[in-house]
């Protein structure tokens, strides 16, 4: 019997996902755990693996196409095995989609069309052309003619890959429209991206508070404790990035009306303390998630973040690990920014923005001048969910646990 190959649910608010590339093709053997495929959704580009052992007998949902989380997107099987009556029906569905799409689809030139007649170049007895959408809108971008591209897919398909793969003999001069539609189209993790900001901004009220935290005891703290230690300190515990994780979830301990979701127009705390890192990779901008954060020593925390960064870096991390998120830090320190208005990862209604340390000159109690080290905060929080004065007393205590910095190892 033929197992599904199912459109994974990323996060709490995912409802589907589009198949941004097939690696496995119809016919192909496959090994449990194998990747056959990626998928967009979610700031970020995930892969989807075989559930068994076995040959991928059909693809339900073509490069670029989208499909709503736990549907299945294809079958492994047998050689020869027959899917059933859904993937007959899925099947037929994307004969009428692809119809469409041709009929929709400009006609090229005269002279191409016999040519192509001519040659009959990958294209089946009737003489249509299948190619996937993504595969069409990249081709489109380049001022490439698809028709002479040779498709590597089931039936004959061109896909993403043999369009990226193409060298062209002569090449096409675009259009005015097409050059604009190179210049101004938007792609995968990119594309995600820029529609989960436009809705967080549409669908919250976002304010946000900015307060600088005076780190410089923070600072000796760290220095003075390093030296004391007669191991060395390998888990980031005395990082920066760890001691602001660690006075956040003291404030979110403190004010658990923050440690919340809002969607479909419902609020729900909740129990756990999730934080979420933003952390920039190649193709833009993902959340991982430190599950459990409130329960954790400095030394669990410290190792659980650099885990969950360098594996989301290095794209190796589990994409479990993108969801659940309760609150999120984005920290922009090292570009040199001070103050910034992060957006709201959502369903959550805060998220914490961190700046670089700054130098600062004070005249001290005894009438001397004496050098601080300021932190720059920046909370962002849905003002339809939280009144100003609460935020600004849930900033305050991030900044007072700063400042004291012996709490942090309680």
């Amino acid at each position: 019997m033929a197992t599904e190959i199912i459109m994974p649910k990323l996060g709490l608010t995912m409802t589907e996902g589009t198949v941004y590339e097939w690696v496995k093709n119809e016919g192909d053997e496959v090994k449990k755990g194998d990747i056959v495929a990626s998928i967009n959704s979610e700031k970020l580009t995930a892969d989807v693996d075989a559930p068994t052992d076995g040959i991928l007998i059909k693809i339900l949902v073509h490069e670029g196409e989208d499909a709503k989380c736990k549907d299945p997107i294809g079958y492994i099987g047998t050689a020869g095995e027959n899917v059933g009556e859904e993937g007959t029906i899925a099947a037929a569905k994307e004969a009428v989609v692809e119809a469409k799409d041709e009929e929709s689809s400009e006609q090229p030139p005269q002279e191409v069309k016999q040519k192509l007649v001519a040659q009959k170049n990958n294209s089946n007895e009737t003489g249509r052309i299948f190619i996937t959408p993504l595969a069409r809108k990249i081709a489109t971008e380049k001022g490439f003619d698809y028709q002479q591209i040779k498709g590597t897919g089931g039936n004959g398909r061109v896909t993403r890959r043999d369009v990226e793969n193409y060298v062209p003999i002569t090449q096409t001069v675009k259009t005015e429209n097409t050059a604009f539609a190179a210049g101004t189209g938007l792609t995968g993790m990119r594309q995600i991206i820029a529609q989960r900001m436009m809705s967080s901004l549409q669908n919250t009220a976002q304010i946000t508070l900015q307060l600088k935290a005076d780190i410089t005891n923070l600072m000796d703290f760290r220095k003075d404790l390093k030296q004391k230690v007669s191991q060395p300190l390998l888990d980031g515990q005395l990082s920066l990035t760890t001691l602001v994780t660690k006075a956040t979830i003291l404030a979110l301990k403190d004010t658990p009306e923050m440690n919340a979701w809002y969607h479909d127009g419902k609020y729900e705390k909740v129990t756990d303390i999730n934080i979420g890192m933003a952390v920039a990779v190649t193709d833009g901008l993902v959340v991982p998630v430190v599950k459990a954060a409130g329960s954790m020593t400095l030394t669990e925390l410290g190792r659980s973040l650099n885990t969950v960064i360098d594996d989301a870096r290095e794209g190796t991390l589990d994409s479990s690990a993108y969801s659940s998120g309760t609150f999120t830090i984005s920290n922009l320190g090292k570009s040199g920014v001070e103050y910034f208005t992060p957006v709201i990862n959502q369903p959550e209604i805060g998220i914490l923005g961190v700046g670089t340390l700054l130098k600062e000159l004070a005249l001290a109690d005894d009438g001397k001048v004496e050098q601080l080290v300021k932190l720059p905060l920046s909370l962002t929080f849905d003002h339809q969910i939280i009144d100003g004065a609460p935020a600004a007393d849930f900033l305050a205590k991030i900044v007072s646990y700063l400042e004291d910095p012996y709490t942090l190892m309680l």
